[in-house]
């Protein structure tokens, strides 16, 4: 764990490189570009193959895709309490989603015309699901659960299976749930590529959704302008801005959720107001990791992306967390709402001592695939709108047209364009 006294000299420097925290690896990204760029030439042979090298399964094409049988096993292994959990979560994630549907609308702006937009959903949209380190059910209704809210056709997943060849129940039952009927066994780089490109077997979509590892995050920078992609999302991170007010063992425990991911390179960071708080929450974090199971992985964050920052003031903590533009933002201060609007950049934002971190994972409502690595800047969580597809409508009476024939015939004369004046002074010589 470090410690960021922002009173002491050379405390910018160290905010400045917590701000500035790396993108993917170098050698990550050309190892991904050889991956992809192979899926792309020998399709469904190659996403055998890597199946095999990295998932360790030898599959033919024709086993790729999960069968309706392995659907209804599921739907029987899975237990009520679980399959109740999911529809819960489901409900909630869908109603914030129907809240969020904009509608097509159009006004006139000057006499004769009409402008507006109109709102599609996409056809087909391929959701990625980790399967790795732990089994992301929520990720299945957080993603696929929001496409099918905005009207998506055909919801596509692709999802790692377990070590012994099988899927797990949770998330099959949670993906027919959310609406989806074709999933596909594969992970990492090659299941992106085969989403993006298509294969044999594999019809390629108009979007990839959904978080991953580094190695995921690469595969998704790379294929992105052959298909949509929501963000490049990479490790998980939290930050807490704290004052006196707030309860360390409630800090502890968020930033503890975070750090148990898996890959170690996630983040949980502590901002404060008050000097003796970061000793109480570091006390909170030895006594509460030893409850965990995953205390390997818990232990390689603490030693390398544990963060407590003692700020001057509240509003310089503030101001740090909107520079940082954390995945995760807690507000854990007095009159949480109120400060809410000071902040400049967060992925999401969860007010008062009374809303953890993992709320927002599971059944709040909002979905919980977010940007990352400082991305909250320019990136936005993804929502109904990253399934829809945006139409300007414009229309023109002949009078409104050649009203603004001259201004258009001069722009293309500004250009050097002359089809397109014409095109619009061929216009006013016709009665």
């Amino acid at each position: 764990m470090k410690i960021i006294k922002c009173s002491e000299s050379g405390s910018l420097e160290q905010l400045k490189a917590l701000y500035d925290r790396p993108d993917c690896p170098k050698e990550i990204e050309q190892a991904v570009s050889a991956i992809v760029e192979e899926v792309r030439l020998d399709g469904d042979a190659a996403v055998c193959r890597f199946l095999k090298k990295f998932d360790s399964q030898d599959l033919t094409p024709a086993q790729l895709r999960v069968t309706e049988a392995e659907f209804e096993a599921a739907e029987k292994q899975l237990d009520q309490t679980s399959k109740d959990a999911i529809h819960l979560a489901l409900s909630h994630i869908q109603d914030f989603a129907r809240h969020q549907m904009p509608k097509a609308w159009t006004y006139s702006p000057r006499e004769g015309v009409v402008l507006g937009e109109q709102f599609t959903p996409m056809e087909r949209v391929g959701c990625y699901i980790p399967g790795g380190t732990a089994p992301l059910v929520s990720t299945v209704l957080h993603t696929a659960g929001i496409a099918a809210a905005a009207g998506v056709k055909e919801i596509v997943a692709a999802t790692p299976p377990k070590k012994d060849g099988t899927m797990h129940a949770a998330t099959l039952y949670a993906m027919k749930a959310a609406g989806i009927r074709e999933v596909y066994r594969m992970g990492g780089a090659y299941a992106i590529a085969a989403l993006a490109y298509g294969t044999a077997t594999i019809p390629a979509v108009d979007k990839i959704v959904g978080p991953g590892n580094a190695y995921v995050a690469a595969a998704k920078k790379l294929v992105y302008g052959k298909v949509a992609i929501d963000m490049v999302a990479g490790p998980s991170e939290i930050m807490v801005v704290a004052d006196s007010s707030a309860r360390p063992e409630f800090i502890a425990a968020d930033m503890l959720s975070q750090a148990e991911h898996g890959s170690g390179l996630e983040q949980a960071v502590l901002v404060t107001d008050d000097p003796a708080l970061p000793a109480k929450v570091q006390a909170e974090i030895e006594r509460q990791k030893q409850l965990l199971t995953r205390q390997a992985t818990v232990d390689r964050v603490l030693d390398h992306g544990v963060y407590m920052i003692v700020a001057r003031s509240l509003a310089e903590a503030l101001e740090i967390a909107g520079r940082y533009a954390p995945e995760h933002l807690e507000l854990m201060i007095a009159d949480a709402p109120a400060h809410a609007g000071e902040i400049k950049a967060a992925g999401a934002i969860f007010m008062g001592p009374w809303t953890p971190e993992p709320s927002g994972d599971f059944t709040a409502g909002p979905s919980h695939v977010l940007p990352t690595g400082g991305t909250a800047r320019f990136f936005h969580g993804l929502s109904v709108m990253d399934f829809l597809r945006r139409s300007s409508l414009v229309q023109y009476t002949p009078d409104a047209l050649k009203k603004e024939i001259p201004a258009i015939v001069r722009f293309a004369e500004m250009e050097g364009l002359d089809a397109h004046g014409r095109s619009a002074a061929i216009r006013g010589e016709k009665e």
